[in-house]
């Protein structure tokens, strides 16, 4: 009660701080109710970039049986299409800097639709690995385009706000998802996320071509080098590795736990759903209180001590597995900090990482995204040939991957005030 409490009053106050008479880079800023359903729109793509992965997620131990393949191999269904994702991010962040983003994101909704039916299509795992890489691809542009729009659409305590509810919502992607993937694996198999996504995809398409004229073109530096000044822009790099390492920490032990729960402890996919839920409700109280403990503390120590809290539940995961726990009930409460740590930093740190961008917003945001994605791809692909040997290897790479994103806050300068 208290979490819909803090995300109603959050949404209120974004109300309040929406610029009546603002402009964005082309247009007027749309009226404050014009500009949440905007926002609500492109939420939803993005979530259904993130269901991407987490709808499979409970069919990931069965493809072996009906493609063929690996316990490992199956694995990279996960891996492959975070880094096909960290691939569209590069790519839609230097088109945000030239195209109208209404174009880009229809298109890319379209494509995502229809690698998503072809993805139902495959008969074998090799194809469908190579399928959900593009699927990555095309799942990117929602990504990149969101938190521009949003900064477009707010002042910028409302756009601070506006993260956190944002990221709150995004974030029910891995809770409910997961649930509605058991059922569709239930009830039709495998294939069956495959052909919700490929239907949801195109109907956000045609939706995006209705309204896109009411959404602000928000574009970002069109030099040959955006990308070059911000991986040498030191101040941005402390926000966006620092939040790469954060969230793929959490996210490599997400993927992790299906394979962990099923085959290892031989256990049931909803001790997983039961995590998940457990895991997300936190999250999202602690994404709206961020901004009131930014307020009250400053953002940066809410960045550095949220990142302490989500590393304690990391390394307190760790020790239960060394000590040789299982029991699930203990495993969700020890997941509890871990994500209410990066609940906590998220959302300033992304924030402090467009503005270190000076402007170039698609840009740094396709590289925050992306330094989550390369980081989540490669530890999961590192991980997947002892996935299955229990919970110790999947805390102790989240762990190792929690105490990098703090070291980083050390080696590069914050934000001049």
């Amino acid at each position: 009660m208290r979490s819909a409490a803090i995300f109603s009053r959050n949404w209120k106050s974004i109300l309040t701080t929406i610029p009546d008479k603002a402009e964005a880079a082309e247009g007027s800023t749309p009226s404050p109710r014009v500009a949440v359903l905007l926002a609500g729109l492109l939420v939803c793509c993005t979530v259904l970039g993130l269901a991407g992965t987490d709808l499979v997620l409970p069919a990931v131990p069965t493809l072996p049986e009906a493609l063929g393949g690996s316990v490992s191999q199956a694995q990279l269904v996960l891996a492959t299409f975070a880094a096909g994702t960290g691939v569209g991010l590069l790519l839609f962040g230097e088109l945000g800097a030239r195209f109208e983003h209404r174009h880009m994101l229809s298109v890319a909704l379209l494509a995502y639709g229809l690698l998503s039916a072809s993805a139902a299509l495959a008969d074998s795992l090799f194809l469908l690995i190579a399928l959900r890489f593009l699927q990555g691809v095309a799942a990117a542009c929602a990504a990149v385009v969101t938190p521009g729009i949003v900064r477009a659409l707010f002042d910028e305590q409302g756009a601070l706000r506006a993260l956190g509810v944002l990221g709150s919502l995004e974030s029910l992607a891995p809770a409910i998802a997961p649930v509605i993937g058991v059922w569709l694996l239930h009830a039709y198999g495998w294939s069956a996320s495959f052909w919700v996504t490929a239907l949801l995809a195109v109907l956000l398409a045609v939706l995006v071509v209705a309204v896109g004229r009411l959404i602000p073109q928000v574009r970002g530096n069109p030099s040959r080098l955006g990308y070059l000044l911000l991986l040498g822009n030191p101040t941005f790099q402390r926000y966006a590795l620092s939040q790469g390492f954060s969230l793929g920490s959490l996210l490599v032990f997400v993927f992790a736990m299906p394979t962990v729960y099923v085959v290892a402890f031989g256990g049931e996919i909803r001790d997983f759903i039961v995590m998940q839920i457990m895991g997300i409700s936190t999250y999202i109280l602690a994404a709206n209180l961020s901004s009131v403990l930014v307020k009250r503390w400053g953002a940066e120590r809410v960045i550095f001590w949220g990142s302490v809290l989500a590393l304690f539940g990391s390394v307190a995961t760790l020790a239960y597995a060394l000590a040789g726990g299982r029991e699930p009930w203990v495993i969700w409460c020890l997941f509890l900090p871990f994500n209410m740590g990066f609940g906590f930093r998220g959302p300033p740190s992304f924030y402090l990482g467009l503005q270190a961008s000076q402007g170039d917003d698609a840009r740094a945001s396709a590289l925050i995204i992306l330094y989550v994605m390369l980081v989540t791809a490669g530890a999961t692909a590192l991980l997947a040939p002892v996935v299955a040997q229990g919970l110790a290897p999947a805390a102790l790479v989240a762990s190792i991957l929690g105490a990098v994103s703090i070291a980083l806050l050390w080696m590069f300068p914050p934000l001049n005030p």
